[in-house]
């Protein structure tokens, strides 16, 4: 493939289908020809002209699904032909002080795909072979994409939360992460509690594995959560800090809170409700590569499947505007083979 379909974005929302000219790649890292991608929240960053120098074209897309089509020098595990994802993080330099101390998430030298480096949103691809994550056989690249960040978003929130098997977590938001994040807590053997507003998607959150279902307009969703003996952790997924911050009082002694949905409002909660049960507030941002293989190997085996509605390449730009939204059940998909 000389040349590649690709959607270009700058300033603000001002997108451009183009024809790009394929290149090899760099040194320690991949070319992929791209069979689907996911349509996240923080494509907002490109598309909205948040970024350093919207002027610039970019590329957005960051749940990438392709299959490796040529590798750069200094390239050994990967070979052509290999089905691959990448996800936000788009490989960690190893030589940076936290990637030396194993933090690999919070690489000081990490190209952003989608945002800081073109992203999925076209026919091909680049990334660093260090960010690529290994597909599970049989798994289908539609279903794939929005695990790689939305999933692993949700998947890695879970473990830093450290709750004990059989405790009560619960998940803030019924959407494109909550949806995952129930279903993901139920198979890691978790007492589940959604929490959302009205009662709609009661009957969801219990097909989806969630055991009690919290209206947090006809409760007190902290009040609903200590009824239940408190939660060992909560997931807020929900971009709204408002919403996230009533929430604290609903933690168990040593409960943890764990933000996964951004948005610019603060989280206030009284200083009481942290000291006194030793309770805490973190934030959690994805995860790296080899823990992405682990999040789609779980999935695999234990039937996790995103809500997605399809579109193809052509459409991305209403694509992306489905997306920001929020009417779509759950997530959007970016079909490149269409």
């Amino acid at each position: 493939m000389s040349t590649y379909r690709a959607f270009e974005v700058t300033g603000e929302r001002q997108f451009r289908q183009v024809e790009r000219e394929s290149r090899e790649p760099l040194p320690g890292a991949a070319r992929l020809r791209v069979q689907a991608c996911g349509v996240c929240h923080t494509d907002v960053n490109a598309v909205e002209g948040l970024r350093a120098d919207a002027s610039k074209p970019l590329v957005p897309g960051h749940e990438i699904v392709g299959v490796v089509d040529a590798v750069g020098p200094g390239v050994t595990a990967w070979r052509i032909g290999d089905r691959v994802g990448v996800g936000f993080l788009n490989g960690p330099c190893y030589a940076c002080e936290p990637c030396r101390r194993g933090d690999f998430v919070n690489c000081a030298d990490q190209p952003l795909t989608g945002t800081t480096i073109d992203g999925g949103y076209a026919e091909v691809a680049y990334a660093r072979a260090s960010g690529l994550v290994r597909i599970p056989d049989n798994m289908e690249p539609l279903d794939v994409a929005p695990l790689l960040c939305a999933g692993l978003t949700v998947y890695s929130a879970l473990l830093r939360a450290g709750a004990r098997p059989g405790a009560l977590v619960a998940i803030q938001g019924i959407g494109g992460l909550g949806h995952l994040g129930i279903q993901y807590a139920a198979t890691l053997g978790y007492r589940v509690a959604a929490i959302a507003r009205g009662s709609a998607k009661a009957g969801l959150a219990t097909q989806l594995g969630a055991d009690h279902y919290i209206d947090s307009v006809a409760t007190d969703p902290a009040a609903a959560l200590r009824g239940l003996g408190g939660a060992a952790a909560i997931v807020a997924t929900a971009a709204n800090g408002a919403s996230m911050s009533p929430l604290v009082a609903g933690l168990a002694p040593n409960g943890r809170m764990v933000v996964v949905g951004a948005g610019p409002e603060p989280i206030e909660t009284p200083t009481a409700d942290l000291i006194f049960g030793t309770r805490s507030i973190v934030g959690s941002l994805t995860g790296s590569s080899i823990e992405n293989e682990d999040n789609l190997q779980l999935a695999h085996r234990r039937g996790i499947r995103s809500m997605n509605e399809v579109m193809p390449l052509s459409e991305a730009p209403r694509a992306y505007e489905r997306m920001l939204s929020g009417q779509a059940r759950f997530r959007v998909v970016l079909d490149t083979r269409a």
